[in-house]
């Protein structure tokens, strides 16, 4: 697993031949964790009306990133 990204967030084996296979890594388990922390954020945002009120704006993909890594490391206890 790679310490920075948490490896492969839906790993894959696809068999090409009786003897090749080909391993299919997709999306890190840190961009699933971000894109997942990023959904609610926004959603949140939404339901509290925080979205386009006088113009405030939020780095939800900074932010939503930072979960990520806080989730990662949560794993690791």
């Amino acid at each position: 697993m790679n310490e920075k990204n948490g490896g492969p967030a839906f790993p894959n084996t696809v068999k090409i031949t009786d003897e090749d296979f080909a391993e299919l890594r997709g999306m890190t388990l840190r961009d699933y964790f971000a894109a997942k922390a990023m959904q609610e954020m926004i959603d949140s945002a939404r339901y509290t009306g925080l979205i386009g009120a006088n113009g405030a704006q939020f780095d939800y993909a900074r932010r939503a990133y930072e979960m990520a890594d806080a989730m990662l490391r949560a794993r690791e206890e």
